[in-house]
């Protein structure tokens, strides 16, 4: 179906205005992906405010013309194009698409063809090596999750621990039998004691010994 040339022209202003407040621009090669697919990625973009948009060849020359001055080659336009622009981080899209792309690792239907990066253009594999980089959001993200890591593994060791305490604690509470109870042996040796001094006391009480009387002598 012809497109007219208003709508050409509506499509060109959008590309430029798209490409120009983008922070980096990507391009791919997608011409085996389904209407379904194509929507996702774009879904997963808007999150993260950026876009996925199929363009022509010849309106993507013109716009790189018109707002970077830059000339594109035509042996780098294979295919059909679609351009990815990041808006918030350089290389937060271009992440986004790489991990969207490992979906289709046996039967690629989508791959890297060149990037405007950094105010240079770079190849596919340089692309590639780009849109391999996390972005600041989710090294940020794992820095966080590597601090709180320790403190989640010493809580959750905390929680075993004390567990398998109370686990122990009640088993040993229903198997073990109330002991008797014993007399203690010091109360026993007490008892004893003071019979012994009873003893001593009777013994100290007996009556003494009558003194002998002196024979009284008679005087002659």
């Amino acid at each position: 179906m012809a497109v007219s040339k208003s709508k050409k022209n509506e499509i060109l202003e959008n590309l430029k205005v798209s490409i120009k407040e983008a922070k980096s621009v990507a391009f791919t090669t997608n011409n085996w992906l389904t209407v379904e697919e194509i929507t996702k990625l774009r879904k997963n973009l808007r999150e993260i405010n950026s876009t996925f948009t199929l363009a022509k060849k010849t309106l993507i020359k013109i716009a790189f013309k018109e707002v970077f001055n830059v000339e594109i080659e035509d042996s780098i336009l294979v295919w059909q194009i679609a351009v990815v622009c990041s808006n918030d981080d350089a290389v937060w899209a271009m992440w986004k698409v790489n991990e969207f792309m490992k979906e289709f690792k046996k039967n690629p239907k989508i791959e890297w063809a060149w990037a405007f990066f950094e105010w240079a253009i770079k190849d596919a594999e340089e692309t590639k090596v780009i849109a391999s980089i996390p972005s600041r959001e989710v090294l940020l993200g794992r820095l966080v999750w590597s601090m709180m890591s320790p403190v989640s593994a010493l809580a959750r060791f905390f929680d075993a621990a004390t567990k398998k305490l109370t686990d122990e604690w009640l088993s040993n509470l229903g198997s073990s039998t109330p002991a008797k109870k014993e007399t203690p042996k010091v109360e026993e040796k007490v008892e004893e004691t003071k019979t012994e001094e009873v003893k001593e006391e009777v013994k100290t009480e007996e009556a003494p010994k009558e003194e002998e009387t002196p024979t009284e002598t008679t005087e002659a």
